[in-house]
């Protein structure tokens, strides 16, 4: 059975305030506390259950799963840009490499995304080259060929670490992505930067109607190392992103906000400046992929090397010193380190390990894509 932690958090503040297009924003009112949650368990959440299932197994530095629309699997692999597809019986081959692709550190070929418009279907990638990073699409035929990448945005800095890299198109049928700082915490505040941010896009990477800066793809401020994307049952956006060296947060999106880096880590409670609605010491998280599956989300967690779970009950709580972190952690080191998570087929999820990234320690068969079967309970 799998190893399971729960601690209830104290209560987080939320605090924020639109921003304005070319200049700082005024201080917004301190937000009034929320009501306590109940420590009942809400209705309709769903649990994991037993112990997960490989699916496959000897994956290189894998990044990012993407279940395509056919019901086929790939998985990005960080350092040799390759696009591998999993296929029924477990077994993995390569359906091409990027082209461009260069690693250093944590760059390389990162998130992956589809999208069908219509006329074709294209296969997204979050890429560094060697001179940036950038966003590019690939015509996929219908036996998975890799056409020609056409470039959807670049001149995103890049850096041996701080890349973020998550892509996923929202409810609204745009495409979102996570950029990181770069390893210059300055930028998350420069509006004129794209780095340090979450950008909104169209598909060939205009900027849409709606977003809140005249002519921006920036859709929200203040993110160090951003990499997860999920929206829950009506729509909303949420992202996971990396701490310094203190907290690990879990931030409710909303457009045009400033999520607070570098001038505040976690729950700082500082006027202007949106709180995360959860936070976790990093140790205990180093979050990566972000999903949401039956009323719950679930958070892949490196450093953590486990598989944070979040309620509904556990959202506007807190890591406090009394009380350890939030949520439910599940197969704690039991797999190693976690990068990604997406809703699997009827009901499950998918996580896939990543422990040949140069910081794990690889056991035999690492890396792996595994099941995890979940259960509903409550109602809703």
């Amino acid at each position: 059975m799998a190893r399971r932690i729960q601690a209830a958090l104290a209560v987080a503040t939320l605090a924020g305030l639109a921003l304005s297009a070319c200049a700082p924003t005024d201080p917004a009112p301190a937000s009034p506390a929320p009501t306590p949650p109940a420590t009942t368990a809400p209705a309709g959440y769903t649990v994991p259950t037993g112990e997960p299932t490989v699916l496959a197994s000897g994956l290189d530095t894998p990044w990012s799963i993407v279940r395509l629309s056919t019901g086929q699997t790939l998985i990005s692999e960080r350092d040799s840009g390759e696009i591998v597809q999993v296929r029924p019986d477990g077994k993995v081959a390569s359906i091409g490499k990027v082209p461009g692709v260069v690693h250093q550190g944590e760059g390389g070929l990162l998130g992956l995304a589809e999208h069908d418009d219509g006329g074709m279907r294209w296969l997204y990638a979050y890429i560094t080259t060697q001179n940036d990073n950038r966003i590019v699409r690939m015509p996929l035929g219908d036996e998975l060929g890799l056409g020609t990448p056409q470039i959807v945005l670049k001149g995103l800095a890049k850096a041996s670490n701080h890349d973020g890299g998550r892509i996923a198109f929202g409810p609204d049928g745009l495409l979102y992505a996570t950029v990181g700082d770069a390893g210059e915490p300055a930028r998350a505040q420069d509006r004129t930067s794209l780095n340090g941010k979450i950008l909104r896009m169209t598909p060939t990477g205009g900027v849409p109607d709606g977003n809140p800066f005249d002519n921006s793809l920036v859709y929200s401020i203040g993110h160090r190392n951003p990499q997860g994307l999920a929206w829950d049952a009506s729509g909303q956006l949420y992202a996971a992103e990396f701490g310094q060296d203190t907290w690990d947060e879990f931030n409710r999106i909303q457009p045009g906000k400033n999520y607070g880096w570098p001038i505040v880590e976690g729950q700082g409670g500082k006027r202007g400046y949106v709180d995360p609605l959860l936070q976790w010491k990093t140790d205990d998280a180093s979050p990566s992929g972000l999903a949401y599956v039956g009323g719950t989300f679930y958070l892949a967690a490196l450093k953590g090397q486990r598989l944070w779970s979040i309620q509904p009950d556990d959202l506007g709580r807190g890591w406090t010193q009394a009380t350890g972190a939030v949520g439910t952690a599940w197969y704690e080191g039991e797999y190693g380190r976690i990068r990604d998570a997406v809703p699997g087929p009827d009901g499950t999820l998918w996580i896939i390990t990543n422990n040949t990234d140069g910081r794990g320690s690889p056991k035999s068969g690492d890396d792996k894509l595994l099941q995890v079967s979940l259960t509903a309970q409550g109602a809703g």
